[in-house]
């Protein structure tokens, strides 16, 4: 049996939506219904925090605020928040739905740590309202996390680590220092380090380079790698300790945690480890 009691992943780009396209549309829908239309770059910026929260950053934009100053005569307020926000949810919950096949190698991962007494859990930037079409989806292709934590369950979505801490609530799991954090967003691997947990990052299946799997990969490996560059470093300024391409290389990063916590390591003692495709 693992060392390891829980494992928590993220869901779009990570165990579901490679290149985590979902939330692009679905805040393009939404801003340009309100007149003021915001580019991907701006959307992928703020991915991984609580979708509400997600639309308050994009909105806290200086050139954002001052384009929804000149389209609509004022200054955002919560109000409009509230609204973009009543739109959001239906919009998310239509595109997550075209976007929901499992990240290639998703439910064999959640499979074999099952087969070692790992329990698998999960937390999301999404609400359950969001997520009422993907669980369902997901557990069709072979994966049904343990639990599912969803944004707006806990006082603050991430980088607070109280979705993580609520998933080993329900789980029964501790301590946070034989848990594991996986996700695609920095910010994700922030709430896992508050969260005492071991973090890994996915560099290649989720926001930050957000291409569709078979767009990613028809690329070449120079390419592939490449375009994993910047994702890779701001995942080790975000204090990940491992980064893999995608959940197919989990096991890779597992065996790494068995032996460092056979050593007495802890979670965040050493620096940022590559493994897999990214360094072969």
């Amino acid at each position: 049996m693992s060392r390891i009691v829980a494992v928590f992943f993220d869901w779009a780009g990570t165990m579901v939506d490679f290149g985590s396209r979902a939330p692009v549309m679905a805040m393009e829908q939404v801003f340009g219904h309100a007149g003021v239309p915001v580019g991907e770059a701006v959307i992928r910026r703020y991915m991984g925090q609580a979708k509400r929260e997600h639309v308050i950053a994009i909105l806290s934009e200086p050139e954002i605020a001052a384009r929804w100053r000149d389209a609509r005569g004022a200054n955002w307020t919560e109000a409009d928040v509230d609204a973009l926000m009543v739109r959001l949810e239906p919009a998310m919950r239509e595109c997550a739905g075209v976007c929901r096949d499992l990240v290639p190698g998703a439910a064999g991962t959640a499979a074999s740590l099952r087969a070692r007494g790992i329990k698998v859990g999960s937390t999301t930037g999404y609400t359950r309202t969001m997520m009422a079409d993907i669980i369902p989806a997901a557990a069709e292709q072979g994966y049904a996390p343990d639990v599912i934590i969803c944004a707006g369950e806990t006082a603050q979505g991430r980088p607070a680590p109280l979705m993580l801490w609520k998933a080993m609530v329900e789980l029964g799991t501790w301590p946070a220092s034989a848990c594991v954090a996986v996700d695609d967003a920095p910010v994700g691997i922030e709430a896992g380090r508050h969260a005492g947990m071991w973090t890994v990052g996915l560099a290649g299946s989720g926001n930050g380079v957000g291409l569709p799997h078979a767009q990613f990969t028809a690329l070449d490996r120079a390419e592939r790698v490449s375009l994993m560059q910047p994702v890779i470093g701001e995942f080790v300024e975000a204090g990940a300790d491992f980064v893999i391409e995608s959940v197919a290389d989990l096991d890779l990063a597992v065996a790494a945690i068995e032996q460092a916590l056979r050593s007495g390591a802890q979670p965040g003692s050493a620096p940022t480890l590559f493994l897999g495709e990214l360094v072969a």
